[in-house]
């Protein structure tokens, strides 16, 4: 039934019929190669395949220049993503489950499935025109209901309510609550869009403005358009949290239903990132766990870790399945440089902002958490502007008129964690590391003396108590409370004085004075 629908709004409502053979042909041909290919080349021959047909449309669709047109590549960026996938399930499912890592075994397909089942997981609609991307497995489980089995030990009684006999649990009220998001999200969109657009950016009008409001239009350009993109996302998500397959087991803290396992943005992690991996980790998420399972892993060697060819084949993977837009690469290429500086600066940087053990954060880490948020945020709006722009000459000339701000700060400070600064940070760094393993010796010291005392003034450096006064005074108390003692036994004793005095006061703190 759900192949219908997708025919229906395919041919019916927007009159796809060079659509419907574009999905034909990148979901027969990597059928076939799943069938007939064999040996450890055939998941990527249909990479190749699935990769090379969407470049044509990718192409395509640039001469075309038709922006007001339904287009196809949409849904095929989707399929490429499935279909990818299912070639590397299918290969994995023909090696050793010995030789398999954790999230292959997962995945792996042991019998290459029907026509029929391919064909409904390549036309399931709630995911056909923008997503959430899923692998084979999980639609094989969600169509023989096994997703929705129990985990051993689970009460019963715990278990999701359901209507009647469907196995499904009931998931009308978190599909409505996404949808009136994904709703909301489109609402903010359309108004913000006629205030922020990239007509404004490319206008004379707009070098009017002072930088720091060019800058603020340029944020929330960005923000404006990634409203578009939640507003979507969260509906496809809300349809396949409807239909069953965005099930995710149950809560082991509230013991209710999870409805996650399609989650493709997430909003609040993206606004309130800190750091670009927060940022990247909260966008496009699906696409991220493709990229990462079936490029990032795949090309490193068993046994080893992920180095400078993953991430290449990653980043180049990610730019040509977007496209060919100058925009895209000018966007992909910054961003990499970017994620090479901040993670720099999380490494040499953020440590003095925390404990020398790295524990807890200082007083000043809040100083730390508004300046990295700003940075972020700012880079970010900057790096994605020609993701917007997309041609080259518009994307120039948009960040000529901030002053290419992000690419300076970009390259001043890799310039400096290339230059003797960054080992003068690690210095520094060890030193503080080395001073406080040095105080942690000294109180393990003086427990081992004294077990049962609490060394509340550790020792600083160059052998001087913290707090010199206060360990005096407390010397010269127990020398009265020792004479007092003694007066009290008819011993008799008077306090010291002078030269008896400093003595009996160094003897008591165990140094000459």
């Amino acid at each position: 039934m759900k192949e219908f629908v997708s025919l229906f709004y395919l041919v019916g409502l927007f009159d796809l019929w060079a659509g419907i053979q574009t999905l034909f042909i990148s979901s027969a041909g990597a059928y076939i190669i799943a069938k007939y290919v064999d040996g450890s080349f055939m998941p990527w021959t249909g990479f190749v395949f699935l990769m090379g047909h969407l470049s044509i449309s990718h192409i395509y669709r640039q001469f075309a220049n038709a922006p007001d047109k339904v287009d196809i590549t949409g849904a095929q960026m989707v399929l490429v993503m499935k279909l990818t996938g299912f070639c590397w399930n299918v290969y994995d499912g023909r090696l050793k489950q010995e030789d398999l890592a954790d999230f292959q075994k997962e995945r792996a397909l042991l019998q290459l499935p029907g026509l029929l089942d391919f064909t409904g997981f390549v036309l399931y609609f709630p995911s056909l025109f923008a997503g959430p991307s899923f692998d084979f497995i999980d639609y094989q489980r969600w169509i023989t209901t096994t997703m929705f089995d129990l985990p051993q030990g689970t009460d019963p009684r715990h278990a999701p309510r359901t209507r009647k006999q469907r196995k499904i649990p009931r998931s009308g009220t978190p599909a409505v609550f996404k949808a009136l998001a994904g709703l909301l999200w489109i609402f903010l969109f359309l108004k913000f869009s006629a205030w922020y657009n990239t007509e404004l950016v490319l206008s004379s009008p707009y070098m009017n403005y002072r930088l720091l409001r060019r800058i603020w239009i340029l944020a929330m350009l960005g923000f404006t358009t990634r409203m578009k993109y939640y507003g979507v996302w969260h509906l496809t998500e809300g349809a396949c949290i409807l239909s069953g397959l965005g099930y995710k087991g149950i809560d082991p803290q509230t013991g209710r239903a999870r409805w996650n396992r399609l989650e493709n943005v997430n909003p609040w992690g993206i606004e309130t990132a800190q750091n670009t991996r927060a940022y990247l980790e909260s966008w496009n998420k699906n696409t991220n766990n493709w990229l990462r399972n079936y490029m990032y892993l795949r090309v490193t060697p068993k046994g080893k870790r992920p180095g400078f060819r993953a991430t290449l084949a990653t980043f180049v993977t990610s730019a040509f399945w977007h496209g060919f837009y100058p925009g895209y690469y000018l966007s992909f290429l910054l961003a990499a440089f970017l994620q090479t500086v901040a993670k720099n600066f999380r490494r040499h940087v953020r440590p003095f902002f925390l404990t020398p053990d790295g524990q807890r954060p200082t007083k000043h880490k809040i100083y730390y958490d508004v300046a990295s948020y700003l940075t972020t945020q700012l880079a970010f709006c900057f790096t994605t502007a020609p993701f917007v722009l997309l041609t080259l000459s518009a994307s120039l000339l948009v960040w000529s008129r901030v002053y290419f701000y992000a690419v300076i700060g970009t390259a001043a400070s890799m310039a400096f964690f290339a230059s003797p600064g960054k080992s003068w940070l690690i210095r520094q760094q060890n030193a503080r590391q080395k001073d406080f393993k040095w105080m942690q010796q000294q109180e393990q010291q003086q427990q081992a003396v004294s077990p049962g005392l609490k060394l509340e003034h550790p020792i600083m450096g160059g052998g001087l108590p913290s707090d010199p006064g206060k360990e005096l005074d407390d010397a010269v108390r127990e020398l009265k409370e020792e004479v007092e003692i003694r007066k009290k036994k008819g011993v008799s004793v008077s306090m010291p004085r002078g030269a008896d005095m400093k003595a009996a006061v160094g003897r008591q703190i165990g140094r000459e004075l």
